[in-house]
């Protein structure tokens, strides 16, 4: 099911993200380094080093 993204904050992380964490590890990565809470109405978009690969959390 797709979410409907007409009312969702959308944060891009550039840099490096270790893409080999999992769904927790990419939240405690927002939590810690970011001090944002991932349950607010959110897409966090994460990119790996060659630029071609993209995670996200909602």
């Amino acid at each position: 099911m797709i979410p409907d993204l007409s009312k969702v904050n959308i944060y891009i992380v550039c840099g490096h993200t270790d893409l080999r964490k999992d769904i927790d590890g990419l939240a405690s990565l927002v939590t810690e380094a970011y001090k944002m809470d991932v349950f607010d109405n959110a897409l966090f978009i994460f990119c790996d080093t060659p630029k071609d690969c993209f995670k996200a959390l909602y």
